[in-house]
C-alpha cells in the first residue's frame, strides 16, 4: 500500500510539473526583467446565474474567474505549478509597456520581450499618490489634509478619471455631490480646493516632468503568488470582509446588501442576501444618498464582520438601520437585532466572553452587545464642546425628520459634531480601543467598570486600529501618512513613515502570530507589510491599477492576507469588477 501512495504520489508531482508554465521575461536587448508581474486569466469565463438584477440570487453557487500571479526573480523567470494553456497572461513591468501573450500546449518556456515606455507612458503609468504628492494647495498644508480627510476614503484622488481638466463649477458640483454621499469637506473650503485643482492638475498635466516615480518593485516579490476571486459588477462595492476559522471569506457588498461566501481553494462563491424589512426603503434610515446610480438594492448597509469564537456565526454592522445583523455559516439563516437608539453601525470586534462591540459612528458611542441576554449597552464618548454636544443629542430628532428635509449642519475643520468613532478593537488583556476619526483621539473602555478614557492621539485621522500580542496599539494616521504605535504601558506614541509617498492608509491588521503589520494603501496600489521588530516594510503592488484597499485579514496558519478592491465607484477600477485578494508566501 505505501509503494502505491508513492507511486502515485510521484506521477501526480509529474503531472502537475509537466504542466507547469513557465516564464522567461527580458528587455530587448536581452536583459532580463525582475520583478515583472505576469497576471494569468482565463479566457473562458466559468458561466453564471446573475439572474437577480445582474448578481448571484439567493443561496446559488457561482464560480469565479480566478486570476493567477506571480513576479519574476532577478534572472527574469517565473513559474506557475498549474496550467496556463487557456489563460491570456499579461506582462506589467515598471518603464515597460504591458505585454499580452499566450502559452502553447507545448511550450517548455514562454518568452516575453517588453518594450520600454515612452516618457509620456511612463508618466501616465504612475499611481495616484506620486501625482497627489505634487499639489501642495498652494502651500497650505492644512488644507490639503483637509481634502485628504473629506476626499480620499472611497476612490484615488489623482487618478487619471480624477485629473482630468474641469472648470471650477464643475468641481464644485462634485464636492456638492460628494458631501451629499458622506464626505464632510468644509463649505467655507470648496471655492479655494476647485480653484487650486483645476490650476494645479492643470500645472502637472503640461508639466509631467514634475511627477516623481514611484517607489521602485523589490527581488522579495518573487517569493509571493497573489490570487483574485473577481465578485460582484461595476457598482458593487466590496467594503469590508472576513476569514472565518471554516476556512471560508465572507465579503460584503454594501451597495446591495449582499454576502459573498467565497471558497478560496475551489473559486466557488455562494451569494446570500441580508433580509429586508417591509417598509424599508434604499438608503435606509440615512436616506437614498445615491440617487444619480442606475441600480441600488442596500436598505441596511453592510458594513463589517467579525465571528464568534464560541459557535462560529458572524456579526455584521448594518451602517443604515439601527441593528446589528447575525449570520448562521451553517444554516444560513440571518437574524436582525434591533437596537432604539445609536446611529451607524460601523466597526466591530468580538471579545473573549463572547460579547459584541462596535462603533456607532454617528452618534459618538460605543455599543456592546450581549448575546446571552440578547442586550444592548451603550458607552457615550464625550463630546468636544457645547455645539457638538447639542448636535449629538439632537440626532434622534433629526432622524426622525423625513430624509429629504433633515437639517445638515454646515461642515468645518474640526468636524463638529461628527467626532466620529471609527475603527476598534480588542486587546489581549480584554480592553477596547476605539480611534475618533475627526477628533484626534482614543478612548479604551474597561469592560470591568466600564470607565471609558480619552486619550489625544498627536497626529491626523486615526481611522482603524489594531492591538498586537503584546497589547500595543498600531494605528494609521489617515491624512499624515504614518503608522503610530501606542504603547498602554508608557502611554508612548511612536510614529513610522509610510515607505510610499502620499499614501492615505484606511487601514491595517495585525498578524499577532508573526509580528507584522499590515496596512491598506489606497492611493499607491498596494499593501504594505512593516516586520515590529527590525522595523522593515515591504511594499506589494496590486495586480490592477486603482485598487483601493480598506480592509485586511490574516490567516493564522499561513500569514497569507486577504484584501479586496474596493474603489469606489468600481467602474473607475481596471478591469471594472471588484476582487478579493490574497498574497500568500511561497514556503506555505
Amino acid at each position: 500500500m505505501t509503494i502505491k501512495r508513492a507511486a502515485l504520489t510521484l506521477l501526480l508531482l509529474v503531472t502537475s510539473y509537466s504542466h507547469a508554465a513557465s516564464f522567461v521575461v527580458t528587455d530587448p536587448t536581452g536583459e532580463p526583467v525582475g520583478p515583472a508581474m505576469i497576471t494569468a486569466s482565463p479566457l473562458t469565463v466559468p458561466e453564471s446565474d446573475l439572474s437577480d438584477n445582474g448578481y448571484a440570487p439567493h443561496g446559488v453557487t457561482n464560480r469565479a474567474a480566478v486570476t493567477l500571479t506571480r513576479f519574476t526573480d532577478s534572472a527574469g523567470r517565473a513559474s506557475f505549478a498549474t496550467s496556463l494553456e487557456n489563460h491570456s497572461i499579461r506582462v506589467r513591468a515598471q518603464g515597460f509597456v504591458d505585454a499580452t501573450v499566450t502559452v502553447a500546449a507545448e511550450d517548455a518556456e514562454t518568452a516575453v520581450t517588453l518594450q520600454p515606455m515612452s516618457r509620456e507612458q511612463l508618466i501616465a503609468s504612475f499611481p495616484s499618490n506620486v501625482w497627489l504628492s505634487q499639489l501642495n494647495f498652494g502651500g497650505d498644508a492644512e488644507l490639503k489634509k483637509t481634502f485628504q480627510l473629506n476626499c480620499a476614503f472611497c476612490h484615488q484622488q489623482a487618478s487619471p478619471f480624477m485629473r482630468n481638466e474641469r472648470t471650477v463649477a464643475q468641481w464644485l458640483s462634485v464636492f456638492e455631490r460628494m458631501n451629499g454621499y458622506g464626505a464632510r469637506l468644509p463649505n467655507e473650503d470648496h471655492q479655494r480646493i476647485a480653484e487650486l485643482l483645476q490650476t494645479e492638475l492643470r500645472e502637472l498635466r503640461e508639466n509631467p516632468q514634475q511627477v516623481p516615480e514611484p517607489r521602485e518593485w523589490e527581488p522579495y516579490l518573487a517569493d509571493y503568488r497573489m490570487t483574485e476571486w473577481p465578485i460582484g459588477d461595476g457598482f458593487s462595492q466590496m467594503h469590508d470582509f472576513l476569514l472565518h476559522p471554516n476556512g471560508m471569506v465572507y465579503v460584503g457588498d454594501n451597495l446591495f446588501d449582499r454576502i459573498y461566501e467565497v471558497n478560496p481553494a475551489t473559486g466557488d462563491y455562494t451569494v446570500y442576501k441580508v433580509p429586508h424589512r417591509e417598509g424599508d426603503s434604499v438608503g435606509g434610515i440615512l436616506g437614498n444618498r445615491f440617487t444619480v446610480f442606475p441600480k441600488m438594492d442596500n436598505t441596511m448597509g453592510v458594513h463589517s464582520f467579525a465571528y464568534s469564537r464560541r459557535d462560529g456565526n458572524i456579526f455584521i454592522t448594518p451602517s443604515m438601520q439601527q441593528a446589528l445583523l447575525e449570520f448562521n455559516p451553517e444554516t444560513k439563516a440571518f437574524t436582525i437585532h434591533e437596537m432604539d437608539a445609536g446611529f451607524y453601525p460601523h466597526t466591530i470586534r468580538t471579545d473573549d466572553q463572547d460579547r459584541v462591540w462596535f462603533t456607532l459612528a454617528l452618534s459618538s458611542q460605543v455599543a456592546r452587545f450581549d448575546r446571552d441576554s440578547g442586550e444592548f449597552t451603550l458607552y457615550d464618548l464625550p463630546a468636544r464642546n457645547i455645539r457638538e454636544w447639542l448636535v449629538l443629542k439632537s440626532l434622534p430628532l433629526i432622524f426622525w425628520m423625513d430624509p429629504e428635509r433633515r437639517p445638515q449642519p454646515a461642515p468645518d475643520r474640526e468636524g463638529t459634531g461628527l467626532p466620529m468613532p471609527y475603527g476598534i478593537d480588542v486587546a489581549p488583556d480584554g480592553r477596547v480601543w476605539v480611534a475618533r476619526l475627526y477628533a484626534n483621539d482614543l478612548a479604551v473602555i474597561d469592560p470591568a467598570t466600564d470607565e471609558v478614557t480619552m486619550i489625544d492621539f498627536p497626529f491626523a485621522g486615526p481611522r482603524r486600529l489594531r492591538a498586537d500580542a503584546e497589547g500595543n496599539l498600531w494605528i494609521v494616521a489617515f491624512q499624515d501618512s504614518l503608522l503610530v504605535k501606542y504603547d498602554p504601558a508608557t502611554a508612548i506614541f511612536t510614529d513610522y513613515p509610510l515607505p510610499v509617498i502620499n499614501e492615505i492608509p484606511y487601514a491595517l491588521n495585525v498578524d499577532r502570530e508573526r509580528g507584522v503589520v499590515w496596512v491598506n494603501g489606497n492611493q499607491s496600489d498596494t499593501v504594505m507589510s512593516f516586520d515590529i521588530a527590525s522595523e522593515a516594510w515591504r511594499v506589494f503592488p496590486m495586480p490592477r491599477q486603482r485598487f483601493f484597499t480598506r480592509d485586511i485579514e490574516v490567516a493564522e496558519d499561513s500569514g497569507a492576507v486577504y484584501t479586496s478592491n474596493s474603489h469606489f465607484p468600481t467602474w473607475q477600477t481596471e478591469g471594472g469588477v471588484p476582487t478579493l485578494l490574497r498574497i500568500t508566501p511561497l514556503a506555505e
